[in-house]
């Protein structure tokens, strides 16, 4: 009997461990729409939903940008927290013109995280 305890409390104390970092997983990633053509890391994204998913803690992270199950691009990017709250997601971009738009930042809806892509990271 007192076998049969101790692995219950073996099972149950790895299962207390392990369910806060699965939780701290899947919080590194959102669904993200892109309504307009943008370019990020030398690829163009066309419009559509995609799974935005980044590696790290912060502030310096690496984002994938999935599309289909399939990973289009992985860059670097800044983890932020925000003062505020986006009732929705909210996409920067920069550019002169829409086939030269650049996504500079993404604020997560009804969140404190925002990415932030620096295009230019040779600062020129």
């Amino acid at each position: 009997m007192k076998t049969k305890y101790l692995q219950y409390m073996a099972v149950l104390s790895t299962l207390t461990l392990l369910f806060p970092l699965a939780a701290l997983a899947r919080e590194n990633q959102h669904s993200v729409d892109i309504s307009d053509a943008v370019q990020i890391g030398g690829t163009q994204l066309t419009p559509g939903t995609y799974k935005v998913e980044w590696q790290g803690t912060g502030p310096a992270v690496q984002v994938s940008f999935e599309r289909h199950g399939e990973t289009l691009v992985t860059v670097p990017a800044t983890l932020k927290t925000n003062d505020h709250q986006v009732t929705q997601d909210a996409i920067e971009t920069r550019g002169s013109s829409a086939d030269n738009r650049a996504l500079e930042e993404i604020d997560f809806g009804r969140q404190k995280e925002a990415l932030v892509f620096d295009q230019n990271p040779g600062g020129m």
